[in-house]
C-alpha cells in the first residue's frame, strides 16, 4: 500500500572526510607543512651554522596533529605527507617514510596527556620534543647503518638530535595557543 507522506525529509550535506582523515585537517597540515619547508630551507639552514638543525616540517606535522587531535591513523597520514615533502631536501632518500610516521604516531600518542607545570599545560612542548626525538634518532641510527658505519657513529649525531628537538618543542609550543586560537579550535 503507498501512502502519501508529506513530512520533511532531512537530506544530509556531504561530508568533508576522506577516509579518515578530514579535508579540513589534510589542508591545515599542506599549510603548516608548506611554511615548515619554507623555514627548512632559509631559516633551517642558516641556524644549521650553530649546530641546530631545526626541522620545521616536523614542527608542522605536530601542530597539525595537536590542533586536529588527530587518531593514529590520522597521525599516520599526516606522517607520511610530511615525508613525501621532506624527500625534497633529504640525505637519505626514502627513510623518511619510517622515521615521519614513528615521530608522527609518537605525537598522536603523547596528546592525549595533560602535562602541567605550574598548572600550564606543556603537552606540546613534551609531545613535539618526544616526537622530534624519536623521529631523529631513527634516522640517525638508521642512516648510519644505510651508509655502512658502525652503529657507534650515531653517537655524535645525539647533540643534533637533542638539539633539534629541544628547538622543535620550544616552537610548537610556542604556536599552538595563538594557532589554536585563529582556527577557533
Amino acid at each position: 500500500m503507498r501512502t502519501n507522506d508529506t513530512s520533511a525529509r532531512t537530506v544530509n550535506a556531504p561530508t568533508t572526510h576522506v577516509g579518515t582523515t578530514g579535508i579540513s585537517s589534510l589542508i591545515l597540515l599542506a599549510v603548516l607543512v608548506a611554511a615548515g619547508l619554507i623555514l627548512n630551507m632559509t631559516l633551517g639552514n642558516a641556524l644549521a651554522m650553530t649546530g641546530i638543525k631545526p626541522q620545521f616540517i616536523i614542527a608542522a606535522y605536530a601542530l597539525a596533529i595537536l590542533l586536529t587531535r588527530s587518531t593514529f591513523a590520522q597521525a599516520a597520514v599526516f606522517g607520511l605527507v610530511s615525508a613525501a615533502v621532506i624527500q625534497i631536501s633529504t640525505s637519505i632518500p626514502g627513510l623518511n617514510f619510517a622515521t615521519e610516521v614513528a615521530g608522527a604516531l609518537t605525537m598522536a600518542a603523547l596528546i592525549r596527556l595533560d602535562v602541567r607545570i605550574a598548572g600550564r599545560s606543556v603537552t606540546p612542548l613534551v609531545a613535539a620534543f618526544a616526537a622530534t626525538l624519536v623521529s631523529g634518532a631513527l634516522f640517525a641510527v638508521a642512516g648510519t647503518v644505510i651508509s655502512g658505519f658502525a652503529i657507534e657513529a650515531a653517537l655524535v649525531k645525539v647533540p643534533l638530535v637533542l638539539g633539534t628537538a629541544v628547538f622543535n618543542a620550544f616552537v610548537v609550543q610556542a604556536l599552538y595557543l595563538p594557532l589554536r586560537a585563529a582556527l577557533k579550535r
